[in-house]
């Protein structure tokens, strides 16, 4: 009785309420009679709803309406240093640099194997003229003791010298032809050289493709050097060994008569230098003295201030000519480079004018010029303002 009392106030209390305010609804767990009554209430105007239902939003201006100014982020030092500026990318010029660079290793190849072909060329012709010079000097002492005429034995070592002699003729002809290939090999060194240089102007390039383009033209130099060092030394050997067949085979001659008569004679007499008697001497003046040697004229200036200089041409008229007049005539290279600047600028433009006197010295003996014929000289210029090869005749 006593809970029924309490429910009845309960309710009495809410509809006051109710009546007071203008409308009471309550969802959830309230009863059927109490949303009847919130129900006839809504007619009103509510003063107040209750509600467990989200409200609605309210409506909102476009967002890019609020969006300047902006805060930019902040970059940072690394960013800027490393990724992503300096990612690596595949450029046109990166991509000419990669061929050179193959181009590159193919040409330091051709260039090793040479220099083996070289040496093991050089190693063989050392052996055999040790084999050469055996037989001789067993020929030479034997018949220095006293021999009998035609010895079988000394026959043998006669024919084993004639053997040995055939073969280094058989080495000129492969120092020819590697003379050939050296030439060669020079050639594309120089054409890889001036496209690595012409690369430099190419548009579309980073960083890293000009210092991989720097690096190339650094090794492509070191090849150079190394093919001109293999120019000097087949041409050398081609002339040296050229000089010494040429005279061995005239003192083997010789040797084949001592050892058919069992004497001793010596040296081959072709190969003592005589030289026409004259009563004055000459100079390419057309003054002449009685009592004054020939003086020495300079025949030629060569200046060596750009890459390719043609020089052979007019050097070979200029050295035919005095040859013509003149057979016995010796010649002078003297390497000329400047004097001023520091000292290791002296001392590299002194290596360059050396080089480039080797380089006249090789074309004068592929002319044919006996090397016995030729000096070499150096000697700084104040006045020279490029290196110089200057060709004297006396």
């Amino acid at each position: 009785m006593t809970k029924k009392t309490l429910k009845n106030k309960a309710l009495t209390k809410k509809t006051a309420i109710a009546a007071t305010l203008g409308v009471l609804t309550i969802l959830g767990t309230t009863s059927a009679s109490t949303i009847a009554n919130a129900q006839i209430d809504m007619a009103k105007k509510p003063v107040l709803v209750i509600t467990n239902k989200a409200m609605p939003s309210a409506r909102q201006a476009p967002s890019a309406v609020y969006s300047t100014p902006a805060r930019a982020r902040e970059i940072t030092p690394q960013e800027v240093t490393m990724s992503p500026y300096t990612e690596q990318s595949q450029t046109v010029v990166g991509q000419k640099a990669q061929g050179l660079n193959k181009e590159l290793f193919a040409l330091q190849s051709r260039v090793e194997r040479l220099s083996t072909q070289l040496s093991s060329t050089e190693t063989r012709g050392r052996s055999m003229a040790a084999d050469y010079y055996s037989s001789v000097a067993t020929i030479n002492t034997q018949l220095q003791t006293g021999t009998t005429p035609g010895n079988p034995r000394l026959v043998n070592k006669l024919n084993t010298a004639q053997k040995n002699l055939e073969t280094l003729s058989a080495n000129i002809a492969n120092l020819n032809s590697l003379s050939v290939e050296v030439a060669d090999t020079a050639s594309k060194a120089s054409y890889l050289l001036d496209t690595v240089r012409s690369t430099y102007n190419l548009s579309g390039a980073i960083e890293e493709d000009h210092q991989r383009l720097a690096q190339l033209e650094d090794q492509i130099n070191a090849s150079i050097v190394n093919v001109s060092r293999l120019q000097s030394s087949v041409s050398d050997d081609i002339t040296r060994t050229t000089a010494y067949l040429t005279s061995e085979r005239s003192n083997l001659r010789t040797l084949a008569l001592a050892v058919s008569n069992g004497d001793l004679y010596g040296q081959s007499l072709a190969s003592q230098t005589f030289s026409p008697a004259t009563l004055q001497q000459a100079s390419f003046g057309g003054n002449s003295s009685m009592s004054a040697p020939m003086q020495k004229r300079l025949l030629a200036k060569i200046r060596f201030d750009r890459a390719n200089v043609n020089f052979e041409q007019p050097v070979y008229a200029a050295v035919q000519s005095a040859m013509q007049k003149h057979p016995n005539s010796k010649f002078e290279l003297v390497a000329v480079h400047p004097s001023t600047g520091n000292t290791a600028q002296v001392a590299i433009e002194s290596t360059k004018a050396r080089r480039n006197a080797e380089k006249v010295l090789r074309s004068l003996t592929q002319m044919g010029l006996s090397l016995d014929k030729i000096d070499l000289s150096y000697s700084p210029s104040n006045d020279a303002n490029t290196n110089e090869v200057h060709v004297f005749v006396r």
